[in-house]
């Protein structure tokens, strides 16, 4: 029986040795039929893949007596509810939902259908007959949310203080009373399920986040698990009065009772973890890991929880690693892995078939990237009617993958393992064979000639919008929309040193890309919350950049190893509140950040030139010079090639790139004229790609690596991420990799050579008009005087990006379709599926 036999898995030969000629691997199809990724991992998923029509599927609740699953979407697109056959694996029926987050329960007998409604703060209860939802009744709160406590100070934020936002949902025994988790209220809610009355709510701390809730009958408990409070709330089912907390690792979520609820299952999504509590004792028995390797970095994700009928066997849906972990728990307390399950882009939820024969799996991300062949192309005074922007290319999938037997297991465990480039027998371990004399470490602590990493940060550029015009590079011209002429910099810089054209950013858009900017790892709470504010919902706050203590991952940012080490650090305008005005200080948004920023250093303001900003940090270099030491990390944001679109009065689209490049060549030319050039290196990277257009891959971006060490090293076609960039910059300072993806990820080799050339860098003068403006006349002028501009990405990137292609290559051009690599994984669709595809 599959409970008692764990998978047998071949032994993990040692990393083999890279040869110095390493074949070009582009993102995209494998010959195996795998997709491999722009983040170096690959996607070979189990079973059936069963096309959604839909982006980003949540939860899956699964009918309490008939074959029917209900499928909940809260993503970037339209949020509904999706009622399936699991037998057919037909779509049933769609319900549109004005907004989730979170929420997806059948009452006890199946009759009835209850769902979150997100941040209009209202929970849906449907009736239901053979997979059709009808008569949706709507249950709302008394009134806007009086927190009992303010919250944090750093996370005050007028737009969300009066917010619930139902996340779990739970039923009573005896089904009369609905509990309702609200995330963001940090509040438990209770309501009579027949008439929808608001009947009471339970405080369960600032900051604490419940998400989500477990009733156990016999012992008169409602567990709420605290996602932001590292704890399981112990709530009395007669009294509604939290009566304990017990402590879990980071970020508990989905919660599962077993054993007549003598057991408790807790996910701890930002660790690669699950807690299991002996609920009769209050202790936990056991801390059981879900990552492929027990000493692997964080960055697993697990999320969702599923138990075999017999409750011997627990699956466990690990997010960012697109796997699930097969584990026997048949002794509790005992527990022994059996094995890894590969599926799709990002899980979110597992569930098993009432017989045990068929497990399901959503993937919040799909199967693919794939090609967005109509483009963007919105009409002036309107919202583009396309839904192929970035965050709604995502096409989610359920799996639908058979019960396999431990052979079988122990294949599926072994796909998993070729998928992810983690090693396992030692995940701390470059995967990547270093070439004699390198200047980068082969690992952690070993000595190398550079001493000092600077750390550029900019703005939503792909590869092709700046670089299409390289002949040395895989470029496409007619992409290109700041070619030479204004960015001279950029172009002489990666002839100089190094065009990097397979360089790719794991993110989406600035709320995740600052995060694995900084930390190689966007948390749970990022990648739930950033689709639902993208989506245009302006009562959801921007959940990144020190905004949210619960944003932080478990493995901390670039400036916490820093810190732990012992190496010194600075900050200029990044994880940095800006003052009220330019000269006014600003304040660091992370505690490691205090006393390591400067202050009057300006960070994301699009009306403050970034040659202001080089000419700040080439102070601070002049007096580090002075000094004769300078911090070894330091971290500089320029920001402008953002634009501001063509707002009038705003200076153009190609004003503010040219300025962006004029103030990096300046940057690189101070630096390489210091003391310290000779230990120096350069990192130059996107945040993110955004909708930009790119032939090969929407997350390829520009990127940079300028060294003495890097001088001459003409093209490197090495497949590269954000990943790859900070784990070099790790070796180079001795840092510890602060995830999976770091610690994964191929170090940056072939950048570098063992003999350097510290000739200076000279800086290329703007070859364009810098106080260039945009007149009331430029296409999408009264459009872009409505964009908010005040932070990154608050504006409506689908239309922003038309308005700065139309700008430069005029009112009559329309912006090319976007590419996006690994679009050929085939899925199932069925006729109705397609149809709605051609109706949107």
């Amino acid at each position: 029986m599959l409970a008692m036999i764990p998978a047998t898995v071949p032994a993990q030969e040692p990393a083999a040795e890279v040869p110095e000629a390493v074949k070009t691997i582009w993102p995209g199809i494998e010959p195996d039929g795998g997709v491999l990724l722009p983040n170096g991992w690959t996607l070979r998923p189990a079973g059936r893949q069963i096309a959604l029509a839909g982006d980003f599927p949540v939860l899956i609740a699964r009918h309490p007596s008939e074959p029917i699953l209900a499928l909940l979407f809260a993503g970037y697109r339209s949020h509904e509810v999706v009622t399936l056959d699991a037998e057919s694996n037909q779509i049933l029926s769609r319900v549109s939902l004005p907004a989730s987050f979170s929420g997806l329960l059948w009452s006890a007998d199946g009759s009835r259908l209850f769902a979150g409604g997100g941040f209009d703060d209202v929970i849906y209860r449907f009736d239901h007959r053979a997979g059709l939802l009808s008569n949706r009744t709507t249950f709302r709160y008394p009134g806007p949310l009086v927190p009992a406590a303010p919250p944090p100070d750093d996370e005050q934020d007028v737009r969300r203080t009066t917010q619930r936002v139902p996340g779990g949902l739970a039923l009573s025994g005896d089904g009369s009373t609905l509990w309702v988790a609200n995330t963001w209220g940090h509040t438990v809610s209770r309501f009579d399920a027949e008439t929808g009355a608001f009947l009471g709510e339970t405080d369960t701390g600032a900051g604490s986040y419940p998400y989500g809730l477990a009733i156990d009958e016999a012992r008169g408990r409602v567990y709420a698990s605290l996602w932001g409070a590292m704890s399981v709330s112990l709530i009395d089912l007669k009294t509604a009065e939290v009566v304990g907390r017990w402590p879990t690792e980071e970020h508990p979520n989905e919660l599962l009772l077993a054993r007549d609820g003598a057991l408790l299952y807790v996910a701890n999504a930002n660790r690669n973890t699950v807690t299991l509590f002996d609920t009769d004792a209050g202790r936990a028995l056991e801390t059981i890991g879900t990552a492929i390797a027990p000493d692997a970095p964080s960055g697993s994700t697990p999320n969702a929880l599923a138990l075999s009928p017999d409750e011997t066997v627990l699956f466990v849906s690990n997010a960012n690693t697109n796997n699930l972990a097969v584990v026997n728990v048949e002794e509790p307390g005992r527990s022994k892995a059996m094995g890894f399950i590969p599926v799709g882009w990002y899980p979110t939820c597992v569930r098993l078939s009432d017989d045990g024969k068929t497990i399901y799996v959503t993937n919040g991300k799909g199967a693919m990237s794939r090609a967005n062949r109509n483009g963007p192309q919105p009409t002036p005074g309107g919202r583009p009617p396309t839904v192929e922007y970035i965050a709604g290319l995502f096409e989610g999938t359920l799996s639908v993958i058979p019960m396999p037997d431990p052979q079988g297991m122990g294949t599926l465990t072994q796909t998993v393992y070729q998928c992810s480039p983690l090693r396992r027998d030692d995940p701390a371990a470059v995967t990547a064979a270093r070439p004699e004399g390198n200047p980068i470490p082969a690992k952690v602590g070993d000595p190398s000639p550079i001493r000092y990493c600077i750390y550029v940060i900019k703005e939503n550029r792909t590869y092709d919008q700046v670089f299409g015009d390289m002949p040395e590079g895989n470029g496409e011209p007619a992409l290109c929309l700041f070619p030479e002429e204004v960015t001279p910099n950029h172009h002489a810089l990666a002839r100089e040193y190094v065009l990097l054209d397979n360089f790719y950013v794991e993110s989406e858009v600035s709320a995740d890309g600052h995060e694995w900017t900084m930390a190689a790892y966007a948390t749970d709470f990022v990648e739930r919350t950033w689709p639902l504010g993208y989506r245009g919902d302006r009562r959801v706050p921007y959940p990144a950049e020190g905004a949210f203590a619960i944003a932080t991952p478990a493995g901390g940012y670039l400036w916490d190893r820093a810190k732990a080490a012992g190496i010194s650090y600075r900050s200029y305008g990044e994880w940095v509140q800006n003052g009220p005005n330019p000269g006014d200080p600003g304040v660091a948004r992370a505690e490691a950040l205090e006393g390591h920023i400067d202050p009057f250093y300006r960070g994301y303001d699009l009306n403050y030139p970034d040659v202001k900003r080089a000419e700040r940090f080439l102070e601070a270099l002049s007096r580090f010079e002075r000094e004769g030491e300078m911090p070894r990390l330091q971290i500089v944001r320029i920001g402008n090639d953002h634009t501001s679109g063509t707002r009038p009065g705003a200076l153009t689209p190609r004003a503010m790139v040219a300025d962006n490049d004029l103030a990096l060549g300046m940057i690189v030319e101070g630096l390489s004229k210091s003391r310290f050039w000779p230990q120096t290196a350069i990192f130059v990277v996107e945040d993110d790609a955004q909708n930009g257009p790119d032939h090969v891959d929407a997350h390829r971006t520009v990127a940079l690596c300028v060294s003495p060490y890097t001088r001459g090293s003409g093209t490197d076609s090495t497949m590269y991420s954000t990943s790859s960039m900070l784990r070099t910059m790790e070796l180079i300072l001795g840092l510890e990799p602060m995830s999976q993806f770091d610690a994964a990820a191929r170090p940056m080799y072939h950048c570098f050579h063992a003999e350097p050339d510290a000739t200076p860098y000279e800086l290329r003068p703007a070859r364009i008009d810098l106080e260039e403006t945009n007149l009331a006349t430029a296409w999408g002028a009264e459009l872009s005087n409505r964009l908010d501009l005040s932070r990154e990405d608050a504006a409506d990137d689908l239309l922003f990006n038309e308005i700065i292609w139309r700008s430069v290559k005029g009112a009559d051009s329309p912006m090319p379709a976007p590419v996006r690599s690994a679009f050929v994984l085939q899925v199932e669709e069925d006729e109705d599926d397609a149809a709605a595809d051609d109706d949107e």
